[in-house]
């Protein structure tokens, strides 16, 4: 036997286990079975956080109803709470895809802290001591624990993202104050429509990332209700008496949020829709921060053959044979990352839908999409405001020409007259090739002076003010 090697047995027979690593036979066995993604369980830190923080939770409830020994429960404690500082990141080897609804990562989890445990009572690793089913998993099976750390990971998560989507919606504010006397010209099908100011459409950005936050933080307070003490089917079979009031009081004072246990365990085991609804937030999310990418995109389009209304910060040069070519490389990075969190809820969606008898077992699929989605959206949002949106400029005297121009504003002359009237200004516009303005000037519909009132691109960005005008002229005519 080589001396660097131990040796475990289970009841599939026995492996060599290197003699320096924490975790044993099972961990090993994933490891050789799931070899597919080169996703290691260890990338996943927030739920291999929260694995931990119930180990140390149930140890101490464990204790505190005599089911182990005092010094047994004190270095479960402490094994667990140096995973949670991400001390033993490096032996969590195997891949997140997983069989068995996600008891390999479980027993990773118990078998690091056995064979830490016992180092920290005899100096040696092994199951001596302290037993990896037996006592870290005491009170618990993986069908409780993995769903309970995927809330507790999923709430981490969402309190992250959350905190970025208000940087944005905070960003888009002083964007909406900078721009708000900017009048443009507003499209509808990508043709022109009635003008607006650029700031009222940076109002709209913010607005709907404002209401995206709401809804998170709604989700992220539905992760409080965990299903720990469930055990395999719901029927909590292995929990001790005062077990579970002890557990959850000691999650509290963890976590320092106000966890409970979920009102029907049945329920909790056999359906996963909580996760659908946290992945449907985040795409809803990525889907208002993709089509305001996209905007910011055609907005800024040219320089010289393009919509140009805007100019986004020049980060990077934008071509290997075009000198002087810039691209839009912050949106076309949000719109790509949103693009990933929209396909992830797919696979959210199928893992919960797939769900049979008394317990998804697709969670190991979901908890890799909805990391992946919140952590995507959590570090390109910054970046998205500081790289791009930050440093937006307005091409004031272009945008103002545009909502000068646009044979949209006969729709002023439908409303003052009729719109057949309106009809034949805005051809006779678009045959000239002259404005709105000039038209009605021209043909004697409106004074220059009424024209330059009621065609004025800036009242027209205001409906309240404009009706006042219109009111103020029609009393002018009699």
């Amino acid at each position: 036997m080589d001396k660097n090697y131990r040796v475990e047995t289970d009841s599939l027979g026995s492996k060599n286990i290197p003699k320096n690593a924490y975790y044993g036979i099972q961990s090993e066995r994933a490891r050789e079975n799931f070899d597919v993604s080169g996703l290691e369980l260890g990338r996943y830190k927030d739920f291999i956080f929260a694995i931990a923080v119930i180990k140390k939770a149930a140890a101490i409830a464990n204790y505190k109803v005599g089911a182990i020994d005092k010094s047994i429960s004190d270095a479960i404690v402490l094994a667990a709470e140096e995973i949670m500082n991400g001390k033993y990141d490096d032996q969590f080897l195997m891949d997140i895809f997983q069989g068995g609804g996600g008891t390999s990562a479980n027993m990773n989890v118990n078998e690091v802290i056995a064979n830490r445990s016992n180092e920290i009572l005899s100096s040696e690793k092994g199951y001596n001591i302290v037993h990896p089913n037996t006592h870290v998993n005491m009170g618990q099976s993986t069908n409780d624990v993995i769903p309970s750390s995927m809330k507790i990971a999923c709430y981490r998560y969402l309190d992250r993202v959350i905190k970025s989507a208000e940087y944005l919606a905070i960003a888009l504010r002083k964007k909406e104050k900078e721009f708000a006397d900017i009048v443009k010209m507003g499209r509808t099908c990508l043709q022109d429509a009635l003008p607006v100011t650029l700031g009222q459409e940076f109002s709209g950005y913010a607005s709907m990332v404002e209401r995206r936050v709401l809804n998170l933080k709604e989700l992220r307070g539905k992760c409080f209700s965990l299903s720990l003490g469930a055990t395999a089917v719901g029927t909590k079979v292995t929990v001790r008496v005062g077990y579970i009031e002890n557990v959850y009081k000691e999650l509290k004072n963890i976590l320092g949020v106000p966890v409970v246990i979920d009102d029907n365990l049945f329920d909790a085991l056999q359906n996963a829709d909580i996760y659908s609804d946290i992945s449907a937030g985040l795409k809803g999310l990525a889907m208002g921060l993709s089509k305001m990418a996209t905007d910011f995109r055609i907005m800024s389009s040219g320089p010289n053959t393009g919509f140009k209304e805007i100019t986004l910060p020049a980060v990077q040069p934008g071509s290997s044979i075009m000198p002087g070519k810039i691209n839009p490389v912050m949106p076309e990075l949000i719109n790509q990352v949103c693009y990933q969190v929209i396909g992830n809820d797919v696979a959210v969606s199928m893992g919960v839908e797939g769900g049979e008898l008394d317990l998804n077992v697709w969670e190991p699929l979901i908890i890799k999409c909805l990391t992946e989605s919140s952590t995507l959206l959590e570090k390109s949002i910054p970046l998205f405001v500081d790289n791009c949106i930050m440093g937006i400029k307005a091409n004031i005297e272009l945008c103002r020409e545009g909502s000068e121009k646009s044979i949209a504003l006969s729709t002023v002359v439908a409303m003052l007259i009729d719109y057949e009237a309106g009809s034949k200004v805005a051809k006779e516009a678009y045959k000239k090739g002259i404005s709105i303005k000039d038209v009605v000037i021209e043909q004697g519909i409106l004074s220059k002076e009424d024209a330059d009132i009621l065609l004025d691109p800036m009242i027209l960005t205001d409906g309240e003010v404009f009706a006042q005008k219109v009111d103020e002229y029609k009393k002018r005519k009699g």
